[in-house]
């Protein structure tokens, strides 16, 4: 068997950074045909200076964004979609997003991408915390929504292939999120899929680079519309536990495993989940469209993310139609009330926590219903138990 091979696209450290690649079968004399690597930097608008690697197996293809935290623009699988439609245009160069902007809502300036990392100091609603500041003095900061690893470009980037049967295509960066007297972490992100599959593999190491502890939040913002979004749509997944976040999620509580079409003035709902898990620790959640024959499978490990959102924005298409579905290390709630709760993921020095997610897509019935015969199964373990109103356990009242 051929050996991997390996292309360092940047490396802040070297000064290496290549501006364009392309990579296909023919360069490498392999046998498999129809797939490619593609790197390229986007110039003009609120793009210019965004590097895009685009990924193709064959059958499914997607757009990782190193300039944006190594995230997932958009994709798609024969035809069907892996994208939704944000009134933000285009990725948005980091340099042009005020974090703290309409009260600390500024990430939402550059929301399009199908999969955005929200952490890793902090992720979830804007709010407070109180630190040690330069002086070892306790001091209150302003903590913005889904926290800065969105918008911190990677220093190193790599791409390979990786001969086999069938081929592996692989997207490496590493992101550095850090500062003199802050949480100093670094994020090695790994990007994968075989030629020829319906599925794209995330998997994640979080190393907290400073030498004293640190408390680190990680969230996968999984963001989904049209075709697997519409009128009749149902999520998926097995729980123990379902709870509406807000009064506002709690109106919608007789409907909140469905979706509404798009709804002029609709205004987010948002649940949290305690999902259950087999006996390896996996879990899944499916997003499938009415018909049941055309699906989005998350699969991930529960040890390694607890905690599951679910957040329904069914407002008019010019206003975003999109689910997002939210595997985290913790809920999206204020940083000092995940730290009440006692679910701050808490990392030693130069220790390192890893977190695996598997995106799936559907096009059958078929496949839609062993889907969902495996969640069922799994929902026969225990009582799936929905609360009325918000609780404290996971919402601050």
């Amino acid at each position: 068997m051929a050996e991997a091979k390996t292309w360092v696209l940047t490396d802040q450290a070297t000064r290496v950074w290549v501006d364009s690649i392309e990579i296909g079968p023919d360069d490498l004399g392999l046998a498999d045909e129809g797939w490619s690597i593609r790197k390229t930097t986007l110039r003009g608008g609120p793009s210019d200076g965004v590097d895009i690697i685009e990924v193709d197996n064959g059958a499914l293809s997607f757009s990782v964004l190193p300039t944006r935290g190594m995230g997932i623009w958009k994709g798609a699988y024969k035809g069907l979609d892996l994208a939704w439609n944000s009134p933000v245009k285009g990725p948005v160069h980091p340099s042009l997003i005020d974090l703290q902007d309409r009260g600390g809502l500024g990430w939402l300036a550059g929301f399009n991408e199908v999969v955005v990392r929200c952490g890793l100091d902090s992720m979830g609603a804007p709010g407070t915390d109180v630190v040690p500041n330069n002086m070892g003095v306790p001091s209150e900061v302003a903590l913005t929504l889904h926290g800065k690893i969105a918008n911190t470009p990677a220093s190193r980037v790599e791409i390979q292939v990786i001969p086999g049967d069938p081929t592996e295509l692989v997207v490496i960066g590493e992101v550095h999120e850090a500062g003199l007297f802050c949480p100093q972490y670094r994020l090695l992100a790994r990007a994968s899929t075989k030629v020829g599959s319906n599925s794209l593999l995330i998997e994640d190491e979080v190393r907290n680079e400073k030498a004293i502890d640190a408390e680190m939040e990680l969230l996968y913002h999984c963001n989904f519309g049209a075709p697997f979004l519409e009128e009749g749509a149902r999520l998926e997944v097995a729980a123990r536990e379902v709870a509406p976040r807000d009064a506002r999620a709690a109106e919608g509580l007789q409907a909140y495993e469905t979706y509404a079409g798009p709804t002029v003035g609709y205004v987010e709902q948002a649940y949290w989940y305690d999902l259950l898990a087999g006996k390896d620790g996996k879990t899944l959640a499916m997003l499938r469209n009415a018909a049941a024959d055309k699906g989005v499978v998350l699969r991930f490990d529960k040890d390694e993310l607890p905690a599951f959102t679910q957040w329904k924005n069914t407002a008019s298409i010019a206003d975003g139609y999109v689910t997002g579905l939210e595997p985290a290390t913790d809920y999206p709630n204020s940083k000092a009330f995940e730290r009440q709760q006692g679910r701050l993921m808490k990392i030693g020095p130069g220790e390192t926590r890893r977190a695996t997610l598997a995106i799936e897509v559907l096009d059958g019935a078929a496949s839609v219903a062993a889907t969902q015969g495996e969640i069922a199964n799994l929902q026969q373990t225990a009582e799936r138990q929905v609360h009325s109103a918000p609780i404290s356990k996971y919402s601050d009242l």
